[in-house]
């Protein structure tokens, strides 16, 4: 019966942590401000912002790097972040033979 409640506390943990994840956003920005995306801690996406005033729309290449390198640093940070709240967690799993 004790593993049995140990295995309820760490899904209950398991369930709290992935709840705050869906809370933390990370926010990126490219360009000079130019795209700023927010990624939740679940690495959705969660909002995309363009400022038209510094967007050079004859320049659609550089539009498209600045998004991809938001994209890449914004799940880069979330990812940390979740890495950092799940690493308690994952190494009390090893005791239920997961």
């Amino acid at each position: 019966m004790g593993a049995t409640m140990d295995q309820m506390k760490m899904i209950n943990q398991l369930r709290k942590t992935q709840k705050e994840l869906k809370n933390e956003i990370v926010e990126v920005e490219a360009g000079d401000g130019a795209v700023v995306i927010q990624i939740t801690g679940e690495l959705k996406i969660k909002k995309v912002e363009l400022d038209p005033e510094k967007i050079d729309l004859d320049d659609i290449h550089e539009l498209e790097r600045w998004i991809e390198n938001a994209l890449r640093d914004g799940y880069a940070k979330a990812q940390e972040i979740a890495t950092d709240k799940m690493k308690p967690l994952m190494g009390s799993l090893g005791s239920f033979g997961m």
